[in-house]
């Protein structure tokens, strides 16, 4: 069996911070550390974006930032600068090679490729089985995630934020490249919440995305045909190529992820409930709970005791509450919030760094009567 003090399953955003982490942290010089992916991390799967203020730790891997937004609704419409923020866009091989390359350095961690079986806490130790070996560590902390978990309870909404977006190249310059596409509502809801998203990188290229809050994913033909028309109707642009593709789903639930903890394993990223509920943005949020989690460790307490509720958690709830009673109700909450308050407060707000006050200027400047009802129905169920 080998031995080591932590073991980390996953090598995505979560896991390779976190490696990175403890790695560069002389707490932990004397500790081993075992890092499991199942994949090489030589593929470049998915992008990563969030705002921030000025400048920031992953600036150095940035593909492409903005210092503008545009936002659309059924009647409102905005192009708005949101300093001190940019809107900051990461693409995975870049952050898996620049990660993988730090991780790899350091020499008390051990990266294997290799399929996790099994993770079993037998209380002093926990035990990995592998497809091809065992291992054990102290404390291990777990980036898979089932959906099942999410699924198969009935105490809170669960709702997927699935899409599939084009890189696509134009003959003609099509594009604004100074701002960014936040939410483009102006398109048909069929029932749901539906909108585009889009990244341009320069006049002629861009990630064109369909984005849906809902939950149940779409067949595949469906993203392809309003993709389509998007960029038919708004950039009037049939001759382009798609240059790459990614398609994702992101759960949106405020579900006790902390149930799938124990003294000795911790769920993290994604699987650890690390995505925002409302919005399914992960990335800076991770980086966050990553320092959080090596500043615990050097408590030594219980795993069991890192994950906490905070009031956005019920802020979350009451959203997701409103989007699964009614999930067309999502464009007319967006675009009342956007057209009555900044982006600037707007993203304070998600990034959980208002106060309370804040919290109710920001809040009352959403639809009132669907958060009421969506209160009451939890009060009374």
């Amino acid at each position: 069996m080998n031995t080591f003090d932590y073991i980390i399953i996953g090598a995505g955003a979560s896991g390779l911070m976190l490696a990175d982490a403890m790695g560069k942290d002389a707490f932990f010089a004397n500790k081993q550390i075992l890092l499991l992916d199942k994949a090489s991390k030589t593929t470049n799967n998915r992008t990563w974006c969030f705002w921030e203020k000025g400048t920031g730790d992953f600036d150095a891997l940035l593909y492409k930032s903005w210092d503008q937004i545009y936002f659309a609704g059924k009647h409102y419409k905005s192009n708005t600068a949101i300093t001190p923020y940019r809107y900051k866009m990461v693409r995975g091989i870049d952050f898996y090679t620049a990660y993988l390359k730090r991780v790899q350095s350091y020499p008390n961690i051990t990266w294997v490729q290799d399929t996790v079986a099994s993770i079993k806490d037998m209380g002093k130790i926990v035990q990995v089985n592998t497809a091809t070996a065992t291992f054990s560590a102290n404390q291990v902390f777990n980036s898979i995630f089932n959906y099942e978990e999410l699924t198969n309870q009935q105490n809170y909404p669960v709702l997927q934020q699935h899409f599939l977006g084009w890189f696509v190249q134009t003959k003609n310059a099509v594009f604004d490249s100074n701002k960014a596409t936040f939410m483009d509502f102006s398109i048909p809801q069929q029932g749901n919440t539906r909108f585009m998203y889009v990244l341009p990188f320069s006049s002629t290229e861009a990630l064109v995305e369909y984005t849906l809050f809902s939950e149940q994913p779409l067949a595949s033909e469906a993203y392809e045909i309003a993709l389509k028309k998007y960029m038919a109707e708004e950039f009037q642009c049939k001759d382009y190529r798609i240059m790459e593709q990614e398609k994702g789903n992101i759960p949106m639930s405020c579900y006790d992820f902390r149930k799938r903890n124990t003294a000795n394993v911790l769920a993290i990223g994604v699987s650890g409930g690390w995505a925002k509920p409302s919005t399914g943005y992960t990335f800076l949020n991770t980086s966050k709970k990553t320092k959080a989690l090596v500043n615990f460790l050097k408590t030594k307490q219980d795993l069991n005791h890192f994950a906490t509720k905070s009031r956005f958690w019920y802020y979350d709830l009451l959203l997701l509450d409103i989007l699964h009673h009614d999930n067309a109700k999502g464009r007319h909450i967006f675009e009342t919030l956007f057209k009555h308050r900044s982006p600037q407060e707007i993203f304070k707000f998600l990034d959980e760094e208002t106060s309370f006050g804040e919290d109710l200027h920001l809040i009352f400047g959403a639809p009132k009567m669907e958060f009421i009802q969506a209160l009451f129905r939890r009060f009374i169920n």
